[in-house]
C-alpha cells in the first residue's frame, strides 16, 4: 500500500524507525510518499522520492522525458491494481496516538477483511513521546497542523483522476465516434456504456477518533473548496470531535453518494477523551444520540451491536468476525461506496440507523 505523510523523515535511518513524531522539519504541510509491503516479520518500506527516476516514468508509461512526481507513479500503479483487482479504494485518516506500524497494520486490516485497496495519510499522532493528557492535547495541535496537509493530498487525489479520466473519456469518444460516426443517439449510449465500464471503482474517505477532527478542520477552513466531490461516501468512525455544532461543518461535506456518523455511545476512548481536557471539553459526537441534527449525513448507533461493548475501533476484531452479520456488511458496504444503511432499521426517536 501507499501512504502519504507530512512526519518527519530521517534518511539516515531505515524500516519504520526513518518515520519521527514530529512534522516535517520544512513545516507540515510538506508532503512525503512511501510504499509498505507487508512481510512474515514486520514491514517494508520504501520512500518514495519527490521526482521520479526514469525507471519509474518507463514503468507507470509516463513521458521520460518530461519530468513527474511521485504522486503521478503512485496514481498509476493504484489504478491499475483498483481496476485489475476490480477492487474499490479507501483514503484512511487515523486518530490519536497511533505510530506508522499502526497504521500501517489498521489499513492492512481494511484490505484483507473488506477487500478494498487503502491510501493511507499518516499524520505525528503520538504525541511526540508525550503520554496521557499532554500526548492528547499534543496530537490535537498535530491534527491542527496537519490538516493543509490532508487537504493538499486530497486535492492532488482528485486532480490526477480528474486527469486519468478526461484522458479515459477522450479515448473513448473517440472509438464511440468512429463505431457510430452518423448515429448521435448511438453514440452517446456507447459512451457512458465504456465510462461506465473504464471508471467502476469507488472511493471512499474514512476517518477514525481524532482524524474526523483533522477533517473538521478542512471542512471549517476557508481554504476549503467544497464544491468539488472526490468520494463517494465519507464515514466518520468513533469521531473525536465536539457533538456541539456539528452539523456547521458535516453539512459543508460533499460526496456522491452517503456521509455516514458512526456511533458507539459506551466508547472508552472517547469518553476518556472527554475527561481528559478537563471538565469543559463536550461531549464527543463518536458516542453522543443527542443533538443530532446534520441535514445530510446518517447516523449510525451500533451501541450494544454484538462484540462492541466499550470498542473505539469496532470496524476491526472481534465485532466484524462474522462476515455474516450486520455490523460487517455496513462496514464492508461503507468501504465499498455503497448505500449501507438498506440492511439496518431506522429509529425516528433518535434519528439513528441501529445495528443490532
Amino acid at each position: 500500500m501507499f501512504v502519504v505523510t507530512n512526519r518527519r523523515i530521517h534518511s539516515g535511518k531505515s524500516g519504520l524507525d526513518q518515520f519521527d513524531k514530529q512534522p516535517n522539519e520544512k513545516g507540515p504541510n510538506e508532503l512525503r510518499i512511501f510504499e509498505a509491503k507487508k512481510q512474515r516479520r514486520g514491514w517494508k518500506v520504501a520512500v518514495l522520492g519527490d521526482t521520479l527516476t526514469q525507471a519509474q516514468k518507463r514503468e507507470v508509461s509516463l513521458p521520460v522525458s518530461k519530468p513527474a512526481y511521485a504522486s503521478s507513479y503512485v496514481a498509476k500503479k493504484v489504478l491499475k491494481r483498483v481496476r485489475s483487482g476490480r477492487r474499490d479504494l479507501v483514503f484512511f485518516v487515523h486518530g490519536f496516538n497511533n505510530d506508522v506500524e499502526s497504521v500501517l497494520e489498521r489499513a492492512h486490516g481494511f484490505e484483507t477483511t473488506y477487500g478494498v485497496e487503502v491510501v493511507a495519510f499518516s499524520w505525528p499522532a503520538n504525541g511526540g513521546g508525550a503520554k496521557g493528557a499532554i500526548s492528547y492535547k499534543s496530537d490535537k495541535r498535530d491534527a491542527r497542523a496537519s490538516a493543509g496537509a490532508v487537504y493538499r493530498a486530497m486535492a492532488r487525489t482528485r486532480e490526477l483522476l480528474n486527469d486519468e479520466n478526461e484522458k479515459t473519456l477522450a479515448d473513448i469518444q473517440t472509438k464511440a465516434a468512429a463505431k457510430f460516426p452518423d448515429n448521435m443517439e448511438l453514440r452517446d449510449q456507447h459512451v457512458s456504456d465504456l465510462a461506465e465500464r473504464a471508471c467502476r471503482f469507488k472511493l471512499s474517505l474514512v476517518c477514525h477518533s481524532m482524524g474526523n477532527y483533522l477533517y473538521k478542520q478542512i471542512q471549517s477552513s476557508s481554504i476549503f473548496d467544497g464544491h468539488h466531490m472526490l468520494f463517494d461516501n465519507v464515514v466518520l468512525v468513533a469521531a473525536d470531535t465536539n457533538n456541539e455544532g456539528h452539523a456547521r461543518w458535516v453539512d459543508r461535506i460533499r460526496c456522491r453518494k452517503r456521509v455516514f456518523i458512526v456511533i458507539n455511545e459506551n466508547d472508552r476512548a472517547l469518553l476518556a477523551s472527554r475527561i481528559k481536557s478537563g471538565e469543559e471539553q463536550q461531549a464527543r459526537l463518536g458516542h453522543y444520540l443527542h443533538g443530532l441534527n446534520s441535514e445530510q449525513a446518517l447516523y449510525v448507533d451500533v451501541t450494544n451491536a454484538p462484540s462492541v461493548k466499550k470498542d473505539h475501533a469496532y470496524f476491526e476484531g472481534a465485532p466484524v468476525r462474522s462476515r455474516g452479520g450486520k455490523l460487517y456488511r455496513f462496514f464492508h458496504d461503507a468501504f465499498h461506496g455503497e448505500p449501507a444503511e438498506q440492511n439496518l432499521v431506522y429509529r425516528e426517536e433518535t434519528k439513528t440507523w441501529r445495528v443490532r
